[in-house]
């Protein structure tokens, strides 16, 4: 199966990934049928490495595929976004981790959660680790789990933030996700009480920002050398991408119809309407084109095995979080337009693009101010130091 057969594949499942949307607001977490549907497509497996089982795929394929599914469904694109860049996360670790993993079952899924709240105890062998992490979109449908911690000396001094690797049965989920955006993503806590995770389970920051990272041993995809702040992040707002698309091509839809109570006549001949719908298609189509053409940048660094420049990195940064910024823009154009109608609750498409995207605009990787800054201090030749990069 090659990549355009996956893109084609998950294209075919819209409709109905449109038609569950409302039954996972209502569920707080995607459909099964949903999470099995995109593994027989080989979503899942776009990004993880061809010695497991993947195909090592082209990250824009990946992100465009995200885009896609969060037309149909903000949740889904969420959720698939966050799954499926995971397994490249996996291909970073050290090889037995991945065979920890793969070994046992090459559809395995990974949820995540990096903020480093845990407590930990280092050992001569691993760790132990305790805690209770938010936030974790899609662990649902997770086999396994990555997450966050920082390793602190004997007198509490922090040494390093680390990536824990623990399978299923050393956390437990707790279903306390219910919001009024992105409600189907499932973003739960994962609750871990005093568990061993053995040392190459584990990734420290310092090998995840390092050129040359454990997995690559065994794997030389070139994808697996962008940096982490990059992929992670555009994964986010590809699919916010996605709900600002779905929203529009709703509005077109109604406004083809609806007569202005006001003034009588057809919104669609309204010339202030007809700005709004050109100026959130531009913000659209600039989101999504600044987002794909720096991660396929990104990629022609990595395959030509050159390290990327950081003013491409920090570009990367500064245009990914104006693609949320855009998005968001975009809808609340098209909302502020959309008449009383559009408020009401139910199965509408425009609403819930409105509420997904303001909810998935608080996510920590869409800080503009954070961003935009690291792209100005680059910019004026001073230092920069983020692992967001």
């Amino acid at each position: 199966m090659s990549e355009q057969d996956v893109l084609a594949a998950v294209v075919r499942l819209l409709p109905a990934i449109r038609e569950r949307a409302a039954e996972a607001e209502a569920r707080c977490s995607v459909p099964e049928a949903t999470i099995k549907e995109l593994t027989e497509t080989g979503f899942f497996r776009l990004l993880q490495p061809r010695l497991h089982g993947g195909l090592g795929a082209d990250p824009v394929m990946f992100l465009d595929c995200v885009r896609q599914l969060g037309r149909a469904c903000g949740s889904t694109g969420w959720v698939a976004g966050v799954l499926g860049v995971n397994a490249w996360q996996l291909a970073l670790f050290a090889p037995k981790a991945q065979e920890d993993v793969w070994g046992l079952d090459r559809d395995a899924r990974i949820c995540v959660s990096l903020a480093p709240v845990g407590q930990v105890t280092q050992l001569a062998d691993g760790y132990r680790l305790s805690g209770r992490w938010s936030f974790s979109s899609g662990s649902d449908h997770a086999d396994w789990a990555m997450l966050g911690a920082i390793v602190r000396d004997g007198q509490g001094k922090p040494l390093e933030m680390r990536t824990f690797l623990l399978p299923g049965s050393d956390y437990r989920v707790d279903r306390v996700w219910d919001t009024v955006g992105l409600r189907g993503t499932g973003s739960n806590d994962l609750i871990v009480e005093d568990v061993f995770v053995p040392a190459h389970r584990t990734l420290g920051a310092s090998q995840l920002a390092d050129w040359n990272r454990p997995g690559h041993a065994v794997n030389p995809e070139p994808v697996y050398r962008l940096p982490l702040g990059s992929l992670f992040t555009s994964s986010i707002s590809a699919p916010i991408v996605g709900m600002a698309e779905a929203a529009y091509e709703a509005y077109l839809a109604a406004m083809r119809t609806r007569i202005r109570v006001s003034g009588g006549g057809p919104v669609a001949e309204d010339p202030f309407a007809q700005v709004r719908a050109g100026r959130a298609a531009s913000e659209i189509d600039a989101a999504w084109l600044q987002l794909s053409r720096n991660v396929a940048d990104l990629h022609d660094w990595a395959r030509r095995g050159e390290q990327p420049p950081m003013r491409l990195r920090t570009r990367l940064r500064r245009d990914q979080v104006l693609a949320t910024e855009r998005a968001v823009t975009a809808v609340d154009l098209l909302m502020e337009n959309a008449g009383g109608s559009a408020m009401r609750t139910g199965d509408n498409v425009l609403q819930r693009a409105w509420r997904d995207v303001h909810t998935g605009r608080g996510h920590i990787t869409n800080d503009p101010e954070k961003a935009l800054v690291l792209f100005g201090r680059e910019a004026f030749g001073l230092d920069v130091s983020d692992p967001m990069l």
